[in-house]
């Protein structure tokens, strides 16, 4: 029989911690989307699905507050990439299971994290959301767990999520039924078009 995750064993933690250089240094994740933040979007693909939604940011914090069950900054301060994100959610958690997805990806599917959870099997540590072009590492489902191995090659200096991904064992799901809900917004003219379009489709 092959075991399945329960919602009650997932956290959900949206990366919302970086400097947005590419949107000219503002809070990405509190950046108006559709009437509301960009990372109320994140924060309602992941409630239904998981036992708590976590926002890891550096700025803001009471804005970011308001949106989720708990914000959480990165262990060490000066923005050293999604991958200290990814660790400190995984530290946060007391859930054996965590769901990253980011901040800037406002249409992403509904159904993303039992997605993610049917890709799981015995003997995997993460999941990675695939939108059968390229990988996308920052939508992925991780066991808790590998905190304690993502600690020490940090200390070590290592930013790369693809590397750190290679040293565990990982597999990826097939999302290219969706590929278009995985695109990241980052400058403002994408923000702008990705809103006109969504609200002629709601029109």
């Amino acid at each position: 029989m092959v075991a399945r995750l329960d919602a009650k064993e997932i956290s959900g933690v949206v990366l919302a911690g970086g400097q947005g250089r590419r949107m000219g240094g503002v809070d990405k994740g509190l950046v108006p989307f559709d009437g509301k933040p960009l990372a109320a979007h994140a924060v309602a693909c992941l409630k239904p699905h998981v036992a708590s939604v976590m926002i890891n940011a550096n700025r803001h914090l009471d804005e970011y507050a308001a949106l989720a069950d708990r914000v959480v900054e990165d262990h060490q301060a000066g923005y050293h990439g999604p991958l200290m994100g990814i660790y400190s959610g995984l530290v946060a958690s007391s859930t054996p299971w965590v769901v990253v997805v980011p901040c800037d990806s406002p249409a992403l599917p509904a159904d993303l994290v039992p997605r993610l959870v049917a890709g799981w099997r015995d003997g995997l540590d993460i999941v990675v959301a695939h939108d059968g072009e390229r990988l996308h590492p920052v939508v992925a489902l991780l066991s808790r767990h590998l905190h304690e191995d993502l600690a020490a090659v940090l200390e070590q200096g290592e930013r790369k999520i693809d590397r750190w991904y290679d040293r565990h064992r990982w597999d990826r799901v097939d999302v290219s039924d969706c590929a278009a809900a995985f695109a990241n917004l980052n400058t403002e003219e994408e923000r702008r078009r990705l809103e006109a379009c969504r609200q002629e489709r709601d029109s």
